[in-house]
């Protein structure tokens, strides 16, 4: 039996940070949710193989959270050992190569096994107040449905799944798909960099982008569209039919004034339980 006021809803993100400029954005919104009270980001976890992508991921955290963490030391970033997506692209090696930016992950054992940050992070959660959204291949959350507690956690803790790619076969729990399509349909505008952004000098965000996209192009959404969903999944941003979310033309300034509000929100620093 749980005891207490149930918290803002404890946010799974599970990306392959790194290949596109949206899994940056999307827990940049994550973020801000959690500026906002909304929600809270209760572990990071990369699908990609790369040690850069879980630094990028760790660079992200620290960046957004400001403090140390409430034990002293940030929640260890889960990376996949295995798999094919190893490049190290310049949307992770530009921002990671700058001094100005604090990070803790710079070896293999600076990361964690990302089927027990999984496990760890939703046994943490009070029942039906966890979110997975996953943004990449399903690697890891594969390989957390292979532990024997798995399926009886997931109807436990979690109220929803939001996918941007084909979900872990035998997931027993409720999946909303956000579709290539949308995201297409749905660009984060880049000129939000000059203008929502600059209340930082030095923004990580700003420097993956500018590193992927020279040019700066507006960037499709998907990742976004998945993570603002399912928080807010009562705000009509998206239809929704057969668990699929479709762009709805009348919500598509909403939509986009949401993405920017939120992705572009100044940190705000977490307490920890010592000190600060």
């Amino acid at each position: 039996m749980q005891f207490g006021s149930k918290p803002s809803p404890g946010v799974i993100f599970d990306c392959s940070m790194g290949d596109t400029i949206d899994d940056p954005l999307a827990l940049a919104l994550l973020y801000g949710l959690q500026g906002k009270g909304e929600s809270r980001v209760a572990g990071v976890t990369t699908s990609k193989p790369c040690l850069a992508s879980a630094a990028f991921c760790d660079l992200l955290v620290r960046f957004y959270t400001g403090d140390p963490g409430p034990f002293g030391v940030p929640s260890a970033i889960g990376m996949a050992t295995s798999g094919t997506d190893t490049k190290e692209t310049p949307l992770l090696t530009v921002p990671l190569a700058k001094p100005n930016y604090v990070r803790g992950v710079r070896k293999l054992n600076d990361t964690a096994d990302p089927v027990a940050v999984i496990r760890n992070g939703l046994t943490a959660q009070f029942d039906q107040n966890a979110i997975v959204v996953m943004t990449g291949a399903p690697t890891n959350l594969a390989g957390f449905l292979a532990l024997p507690e798995a399926k009886e956690l997931i109807r436990e803790k979690v109220r929803l799944l939001c996918t941007t790619t084909e979900p872990p076969a035998g997931w027993p729990g409720p999946i909303v798909i956000a579709p290539k399509e949308l995201g297409e349909a749905l660009p984060f505008p880049a000129a939000a960099l000059e203008k929502d952004f600059a209340w930082a000098p030095q923004h990580p965000i700003v420097d993956a982008w500018r590193a992927a996209d020279s040019a700066l192009h507006d960037a499709p959404s998907t990742a976004l569209a998945a993570a603002l969903y399912a928080v807010r999944p009562d705000h009509g941003y998206f239809k929704l039919a057969n668990r699929t979310l479709s762009f709805d033309p009348a919500q598509k300034d909403k939509v986009l004034q949401a993405y920017v509000e939120l992705a572009a929100t100044k940190p705000v620093p977490r307490r920890g339980r010592r000190g600060g």
